[in-house]
């Protein structure tokens, strides 16, 4: 825009101020030339008002009426072209346009009104370069800092440093919130609470409204057809053309990185499902080679299975998200913040498992807070003991069993030391007294069943684990590869180990 200073100031005597009057460095929307006594209705408000002088009446009162009207509809100037109708300005002009705060200038005898468009129009087309120039460097530098690790951080600096004001990017989901500078912290806690309600609504457009009584534009951030974040700008000005279009600029590279971050994190997704399923199903050697190969994290010696109750239709993130709220039983853990961030999972028959580390630290308060979007009374949950990942196959029946009968809303364990049928049964083994039948049980579960790797780990031959497990079976009268038995059995056997000072 062209500011009325500059205008004077490129005219030179052609366009200058009063006697004892300074211009203020005003915007100017545009140049009109009117002769008539109320030329309002023809301005929108802005402009440099030029006339002759024949609109004021000759008389203080109607001038006085005349720059009312000027004040009222917002002209921040007057031009008066001296000549056949006004030699020079009179006083009661000066007076009235100094009390209605309007700038007062004079066009010299012989000078065309049209030099005053001309010069203005020339200027605005400059203004208009200098800020399309202006704009594209600015969105290349925030092109730039798209490229950037930390991509987000960087666009949200670089807009608020562009607009002279600050700039946050609050996340849809439970991400954390980005803003520039540190003092727009303060604006957090509005921001989130006008965020929420555009994302119940589903506005995937800007909105306008205040806090601590300056203007905030919010921009929903869209991509995939569903709402990201959100972009909230508190400019601190009125925005130019060139200003919206960084910021345009900056919601298509926040978008852009949303659906980066998306389809990485569906890959990453996939690729978790995998090792997890190999984990489940007891495939432990082939889960580690495989998490290796994909570069994915170091899955952790001893883990926790969690297995969350699944429904036709569920979000498999909301159900990890809404796990939080889940009421954990007697000497359970409650479930950390690694929920949202363990990539370990692997949905089937209903169930979706989290293969998480055996120690999860409890969630902060503000993960807490910002974890639970939403409400899911149906959901239910099953949480194993510590086990190795050797042994998470082993443990599956019983947290199978668990889930299916956890009541709504609880977090329930799989049942441990409390089942005294198994008790009774490893009290019958013990008693045998011709061979460790214990241990033989132990390490045949342990291994699923396999006889070579049971035979090994017990330093017996094959044929004497087959006797062996052949007359444990006889005397507890049961099949030892029958889930409803094996299952509470393993777990007994493993307090029963811990119980006797082994793992």
């Amino acid at each position: 825009m062209v500011s009325l200073t500059e205008l004077s100031s490129t005219l030179g005597p052609h366009l200058a101020s009063v006697p004892g009057r300074r211009l203020t460095p005003r915007q100017l929307t545009g140049v009109h030339v009117s002769e008539l006594e109320d030329p309002t209705p023809y301005l929108e408000g802005g402009e440099l008002l030029l006339t002759t002088g024949m609109p004021l009446g000759g008389t203080a009162a109607a001038t006085g009426e005349y720059v009312a009207r000027l004040r009222d509809k917002g002209i921040p100037a007057l031009g008066i072209g001296l000549g056949p109708w006004l030699e020079q300005v009179p006083e009661y002009l000066t007076s009235a346009c100094s009390e209605a705060g309007i700038d007062l200038l004079t066009v010299p005898d012989g000078v065309p009104f049209q030099n005053v468009s001309r010069a203005f129009w020339g200027l605005s087309v400059k203004s208009s370069q200098a800020g399309l120039m202006g704009s594209l460097g600015t969105q290349t530098s925030l092109a730039q800092a798209a490229m950037r690790p930390d991509a987000t951080s960087a666009v949200v600096r670089g807009l608020a440093q562009a607009l002279g004001g600050w700039a946050a990017y609050l996340p849809a989901g439970p991400d954390t919130a980005t803003w520039w500078p540190q003092s727009a912290e303060a604006y957090l806690p509005q921001l989130r609470t006008e965020t929420l309600r555009l994302n119940r609504t589903g506005t995937h457009t800007a909105a306008t409204f205040e806090i601590h009584g300056h203007a905030v534009v919010e921009y929903s951030i869209v991509a995939t057809g569903r709402i990201q974040g959100f972009l909230a700008v508190g400019p601190g000005r009125t925005l130019t053309a060139a200003d919206r279009q960084v910021i345009l600029t900056v919601c298509t590279l926040l978008a852009l990185k949303a659906k980066q971050r998306e389809v990485l994190a569906g890959a990453t997704s996939a690729l978790g499902s995998a090792v997890a399923k190999l984990v489940l199903h007891g495939h432990t050697e082939a889960a580690r080679i495989l998490a290796e190969d994909l570069g994915l994290q170091d899955l952790p010696r001893r883990v926790r299975v969690l297995a969350l109750s699944v429904r036709p239709g569920d979000d498999a993130d909301v159900l990890v998200r809404a796990a939080g709220s889940l009421c954990p039983g007697p000497d359970l853990p409650a479930l950390g913040h690694q929920l949202t961030s363990c990539v370990l999972r692997h949905e089937e028959e209903a169930a979706l498992y989290l293969v998480l580390p055996e120690e999860t630290a409890p969630q902060d308060q503000d993960s807490a807070a910002g974890s639970l979007p939403e409400n899911h009374p149906s959901l239910a949950g099953a949480l194993s003991e510590p086990v190795s990942l050797g042994e998470v196959a082993g443990v599956m029946p019983a947290l199978r069993r668990a889930l299916r009968q956890a009541p709504a809303g609880s977090l329930v364990g799989t049942g441990g030391p409390h089942n005294q049928q198994a008790r009774d049964w490893i009290d019958v083994l013990a008693r045998y007294r011709r061979a460790d039948l214990v241990s033989t049980v132990a390490e045949y579960l342990r291994h699923r069943g396999h006889w070579e790797n049971a035979s090994r780990s017990l330093g017996v031959h094959r044929n004497s684990l087959r006797h062996r497990i052949g007359i444990a079976g006889s005397l507890l009268g049961v099949d030892l590869d029958d889930p409803d038995v094996f299952a509470p059995l393993w777990m007994e056997l493993r307090h029963y180990e811990r119980a006797a000072g082994g793992s």
